[in-house]
């Protein structure tokens, strides 16, 4: 019998692999994250609790996101979502689309859709609009930037926020000429 060492200190995990939200009605939830967001449906537990999972493109992922139905009382509505403040939980969910022109697609269709645009911005290591779905759950929506932008000063570029439009034409307008960030000779 063998044994294994014990641990001395924290693993680095893979990732994230999967978020479940608490929801107030599924099927309403599950519009908003297929049809709006893109995901794909690929399951649901047949007892118990009243539960789907949900996955993106990513290449042999089981799922990336399960919503649980827990209801909620007449007048039960989300509040407006806030990357500032709020309650202690969940502040957002980062979906990252692969490139540019998928994340730029997915920008129309949100506006065409309805969605409302809570910030959208540069940030130095990615392009992002924040948004909240039905239960008012944030969400950003990016694309990252090449890593040869940031990786010169990564901390620099977390720091990073150029603020852009959220309505009309100019909330699906996106540049190019990112600023490369690196720590400067002293």
């Amino acid at each position: 019998m063998t044994t294994s060492p014990k641990a001395t200190s924290a693993v680095r995990p893979a990732g994230v692999s999967h978020l479940v939200l608490n929801v107030r009605n599924l099927e309403e939830s599950e519009a908003f994250w297929t049809n709006v967001m893109g995901f794909e449906r690929v399951g649901e537990l047949k007892r118990g609790m009243k539960m789907r999972f949900y996955r993106g493109g990513t290449p042999g992922h089981h799922h990336d996101l399960a919503l649980n139905e827990v209801g909620g009382g007449p007048g039960d509505k989300p509040t407006e979502w806030s990357m500032r403040g709020g309650q202690v939980g969940l502040n957002h969910v980062a979906i990252e689309y692969p490139d540019r022109e998928s994340w730029l697609r997915q920008v129309e269709h949100l506006q065409a859709s309805g969605v409302t645009f809570h910030m959208r911005g540069e940030h130095g290591m990615s392009h992002s609009v924040y948004i909240s779905d039905p239960n008012g759950h944030g969400i950003e929506v990016l694309y990252d930037l090449p890593e040869e932008v940031w990786e010169g000063d990564l901390d620099a570029a977390l720091n990073y926020f150029k603020p852009l439009p959220t309505e009309g034409e100019g909330a699906l307008q996106d540049a190019t000429d990112n600023r490369v960030f690196s720590h400067q000779a002293e």
